[in-house]
């Protein structure tokens, strides 16, 4: 698939909506005591049953970035229908930008700020999603595990993040290739 094809189709793929139901979430999830559970849900990691120490060490240290990647993710998707459904929400197109006629102003909108963040978006949830696969292997992974070694952090090569096979590629979950 070509660079284009594949920045066009990624907003319509599966993996991109896992990714940003892990980034929405990550944080209830992380307080409840189950980002083992999510993340073997949705990003295809089968981190086992972690430690206690391990869940509350998680749920210490992983919720400024996953209230972070929360945020990011609703401000960022809630960006789309907004300004796709501009002339819902606008007021006088005069003062708006690709004013001063209305069509000027919804085509602004629906391009720049609809279109936009709808192709962005699945780029930036990956991001956010790779930090927290880090962050969750790092810390819910004891050293003596597969998943907890030197070597481990890759993926196998149909994982989400895209990342090259490795120690890892046996425990991640083949019902989300």
């Amino acid at each position: 698939m070509n660079t284009v094809t594949r920045v066009l189709a990624e907003p319509f793929r599966a993996p991109t909506w896992r990714r940003t139901a892990h980034a929405l979430l990550a944080l209830p999830a992380g307080a409840l005591g189950v980002p083992h559970l999510l993340a073997r849900r949705t990003l295809g990691l089968d981190l086992g049953r972690p430690p206690a120490r391990r869940l509350v060490l998680y749920a210490l240290l992983a919720t400024p970035p996953n209230v972070v990647a929360a945020l990011v993710t609703l401000y960022g998707w809630s960006l789309v229908p907004m300004n796709l459904g501009w002339p819902l929400r606008a007021g006088d197109p005069a003062g708006a930008w690709g004013g001063p006629s209305f069509a000027g102003a919804w085509a602004f909108h629906a391009l720049l700020g609809g279109v936009g963040f709808l192709l962005l978006m699945p780029w930036a949830v990956r991001g956010v999603t790779s930090l927290q696969r880090r962050l969750a292997l790092r810390l819910l992974t004891g050293p003596g595990s597969p998943a907890g070694s030197s070597e481990a952090p890759q993926a196998s090569p149909n994982s989400m993040d895209g990342t090259s096979t490795g120690s890892i590629g046996s425990r991640v979950c083949p019902t989300y290739h």
